[in-house]
């Protein structure tokens, strides 16, 4: 009897998994919230230089409007908007003069700000960008902050990972709750830069350890879980943008999104540990508790006083340690994510409707994938959602930026293809390996703000290669055996003998074309 079967003998999704899933989807909702969290934490505000006091001369009273010592120091950009990293070496007084224009030439040099930035604080009222003058020469500092946002929760996912592997998902999962609390809260005290970057690391090393064990504690199918999971994160990226537009305190923004998790630190000694773990970790005897436990709840406890004997047959399986092999779809779709879905201010619409128009579209992209998960294969769906985010992005090349609708929806609609492959993938690589950890989506996390900053000086490149590499992983994708309606593997053995099995077919059936 498989692992699988037996949580089916038990009651399958009975009261008790449901019990955790509700439980347990509350923290992953803040957490998808933390993933997006600088979209609005380092938003960048119009600004310009901070402007000198009104000079007197070439006839001036000093007495000059704001508007007029605008004018004065800052230089207009192409779209007749200030500049915002210079300003004018001396005053340029021919400015004020109405209906002149300067002549070729004439208008004196510039020079960076001197003295700070002043900024639009009228839709963000603090950002660590206002706070930390993170502007102009100094604004990498902002893509460099998610990267090692990313990077934490890469190293979480390799330590929390291996941690829960020796000592269980509950306990690295509490310990996840309370380090996101902890590191979280902090994070809106920071004094400077440097304190927030450290704090922020941390916290996505608690983002990955609350994603890697909580959805091991249901005690079903890794596939139901993992729906669960997506959907709540969908509900988070749908929260967010209604908390920053009440918060636009960047500080009480990542406060409110934080504290929460103390309280699921607080309730999470109520969890079960993951039985599928106790077993493959050759404790049977506590195994068998757990399971009782949930045949309990489920009103099956006949069937749960009769366990003692499967529950030991399953004694010699073992955790599963080889790479996945849908890495590079992880990657991929990681990579493209973070790319589109971090660069909001670029397509020149209010950041709050855009991330609501980015989490909504994510309901009907994961209905669909479903869908054709179920009809036509898993692989088909994860190929056909790569290479359609792929094109989605691309065709953003051959549009205008003044048709800012069109490039929004095209954005949107690569979004959502997007979050299709995460469905994908998620429900695939359990399938494929169910317990096995793959990193590479977190590397696509880490690497895709990093393409972001050579958009300085080839703008082109990033929506290149953001589009390029679904296209190309899809494709990749192709050669992945199909898991519809095929048994979960629990075992390494059964996962060697699926792939020797299936190169097997595959020399079959080329003899048979010969």
């Amino acid at each position: 009897m498989t692992f699988t079967s037996l949580l089916e003998q038990l009651g399958g999704l009975g009261l008790f998994q449901w019990l955790h899933i509700l439980a347990l989807v509350a923290p992953i909702l803040l957490t998808a919230s933390h993933n997006l969290l600088q979209n609005f934490s380092a938003a960048v505000p119009p600004h310009h230089c901070r402007l000198p006091p009104a000079p007197l001369g070439a006839g001036q009273t000093g007495n000059l409007s704001s508007e007029g010592l605008l004018r004065l120091w800052v230089p207009l950009d192409g779209g007749h908007q200030p500049e915002r990293c210079r300003q004018f070496s001396r005053p340029h007084w021919q400015s004020l003069e109405p209906n002149t224009t300067s002549p070729n030439g004439s208008l004196p040099a510039t020079e960076p700000c001197r003295d700070g930035w002043t900024y639009d604080r009228s839709e963000f009222e603090a950002t660590i960008v206002t706070e930390w003058d993170l502007v102009c020469d100094s604004w990498k500092l902002t893509q460099m902050a998610q990267s090692i946002y990313m990077a934490g929760v890469l190293v979480g996912a390799m330590a929390f990972g291996s941690l829960a592997d020796r000592f269980g998902r509950k306990a690295l999962l509490s310990w996840s709750y309370l380090q996101l609390g902890a590191a979280g809260t902090a994070t809106a005290f920071s004094p400077n830069f440097s304190t927030y970057c450290a704090l922020r690391f941390l916290v996505g090393m608690a983002v990955s350890g609350i994603i890697l064990n909580c959805m091991s504690l249901e005690t079903i199918r890794p596939g139901k879980g993992s729906r669960s999971k997506i959907y709540s994160a969908t509900l988070g990226q749908i929260l967010l943008p209604g908390l920053a537009y009440a918060l636009p305190n960047w500080r009480w923004l990542q406060l409110t999104l934080s504290m929460p998790f103390f309280a699921f630190f607080g309730y999470s000694w109520w969890f079960a540990e993951s039985a599928r773990w106790l077993v493959l970790a050759g404790r049977p005897e506590q195994a068998i508790q757990v399971l009782k436990r949930v045949a309990r709840i489920n009103g099956r406890r006949a069937e749960g006083d009769g366990l003692s004997i499967e529950v030991k047959e399953l004694d010699s399986s073992h955790l599963l340690s080889s790479p996945s092999p849908p890495s590079s779809q992880r990657f991929a779709t990681s990579f493209a994510y973070y790319g589109v879905a971090m660069d909001l201010q670029g397509f020149g619409l209010r950041v709050h409707m855009l991330q609501l128009l980015f989490g909504m579209v994510d309901i009907p992209a994961k209905l669909l994938s479903t869908l054709a998960m179920s009809r036509a294969g898993r692989r088909v769906a994860q190929v056909t959602a790569l290479v359609l985010a792929g094109l989605g992005i691309l065709a953003n090349l051959l549009v205008p930026t003044e048709l800012a609708a069109l490039r929004t929806t095209l954005a949107v609609l690569g979004k959502g293809c997007l979050a299709a492959s995460f469905n994908c993938v998620y429900l695939y690589t359990g399938e494929l390996y169910p317990t096995a950890i793959s990193t590479m989506a977190r590397v696509g996390g880490i690497v895709a703000p990093l393409v972001k900053l050579t958009g300085e000086q080839m703008p082109l490149v990033p929506p290149i290669i953001y589009g390029s590499i679904p296209v190309l992983s899809g494709l990749v994708a192709l050669g992945l055996p199909e898991t519809r309606n095929r048994p979960l593997k629990d075992t390494v053995e059964e996962v060697e003998n699926r792939w020797v099995n299936c190169k097997q077919a595959a020399c079959e059936a080329s003899n048979h074309k010969k």
